[in-house]
């Protein structure tokens, strides 16, 4: 199109493209014959109550974020359980204003059954204080398992009290299935897709008609690059991201020991006393045990083979490892968190020190033991 010929979706009023599928207003150039023109995104929506995933990074998304606080609106926002602390919104607090926040905590699913629900909860509650957030309820699910999403659409008639209610999270938290299930549960798709237009973003929020007037508003997923889910490719990130309940690997390390998980990242039992470990990770991702003093030559001779994801063709678009030195205490119980990959749970009565290594940016911390 040239730019005389700039088309915008009768939908969601973004500039309509035909180049990029996939991508912000792409609609397929048979759709240009019919009356009105709208993207594929409001197509399926539509037709198929089906939100697709468009993206934002944090900048833009905080400031479309911050015109959420000038009105009255309920906020959902939606975590992922096996990545917490990579998919929390920093600084959400402070955008969205007195504006009420519900918690929704997906993928409960992938944790064993055995783990207590409330303790969940109890941890989810000591973990959103600790990052400064506010929130009215938190309610565990699991949308793609249909477990609790009654509870979800309760707590949701509960807060909403008349108000707008905004969905946010960072990509692959499950946003956009969540908003799927709320569209099938509330909103009259006969009616028009309405354009909610941000100013100093790319992007034009959708807006679902409610029966009521007002809306559930799709916000785009936020990309966060410290999380492994965004550095590695689509074949990859199907393995690492689990699709089913975890499986604890339990190993028994004396120090000077080495697990790689493929090549994707390292940990390191530096020193202390034989301990276990307790690795919570996808099922497709190798554990390989070695001796410290091997670990640097069995890296640098099989990464992309024997150690695998990633396969050695895709090894150059991961950024180089980098050493994440922890120091656990004497009795202490901690995970130690690889954003996007998982988790080690360190089992700890004589202290131990370790170093973990991943990929430069993705984030790795120490926390309070979830299970």
């Amino acid at each position: 199109m040239s730019e005389e010929e700039v088309m915008h979706c009768a939908g969601c009023g973004v500039e309509l493209q035909m180049e990029e599928p996939g991508q912000l207003g792409y609609v397929p150039v048979e759709a240009f014959q019919k009356e009105p023109v709208i993207c594929q995104r409001c197509y399926r929506i539509k037709h198929y109550n089906e939100a697709s995933s468009m993206t934002l990074d944090q900048d833009d998304f905080l400031k479309l974020l911050g015109k959420v606080g000038q009105k009255k609106a309920l906020v959902v926002n939606i975590v992922d359980i096996f990545d917490f602390e990579g998919s929390m919104i920093s600084g959400l607090a402070r955008f969205v204003g007195t504006n009420p926040i519900l918690l929704v905590v997906n993928k409960i699913d992938l944790l064993p059954k055995t783990v207590n629900p409330n303790k969940i909860v109890n941890w989810v509650q000591r973990q959103v204080k600790e990052h400064g957030l506010r929130v009215i309820e938190i309610v565990l699910c699991s949308v793609r398992k249909n477990i609790g999403f009654d509870r979800v659409i309760e707590a949701v008639q509960r807060h909403r009290q008349g108000r707008d209610v905004y969905v946010v999270g960072a990509t692959n938290v499950g946003k956009s299935t969540l908003i799927n299930r709320l569209i099938a549960d509330y909103s009259d798709l006969e009616a028009e897709l309405t354009t909610s237009q941000y100013p100093g973003t790319t992007l034009d929020l959708v807006k679902i008609p409610l029966d009521d007037g007002r809306f559930i508003i799709d916000t785009p997923g936020i990309v966060y690059k410290h999380r492994m889910t965004e550095i590695v490719t689509k074949r990859d990130l199907a393995k690492i991201m689990p699709d089913r309940t975890l499986k604890p690997m339990v190993f028994q390390l004396n120090d000077a020991q080495t697990l790689f998980f493929g090549a994707l990242a390292r940990f390191d039992f530096i020193k202390g006393d034989h301990q276990s470990f307790t690795c919570y990770l996808s099922s497709a991702i190798q554990i390989h045990r070695t001796k410290l003093e091997r670990a640097d030559d069995l890296y640098r001779d099989h990464r992309g083979e024997l150690l695998t994801p990633p396969r050695l063709e895709d090894l150059d678009e991961l950024p180089p490892l980098v050493k994440h030195p922890i120091r656990v205490s004497k009795g202490r119980k901690l995970d130690v968190l690889i954003s996007g990959l998982g988790w080690i749970k360190v089992n700890s009565e004589s202290g131990a020190d370790l170093a973990v290594y991943a990929p430069k940016g993705v984030k790795v911390i120490s926390r309070e033991s979830l299970i």
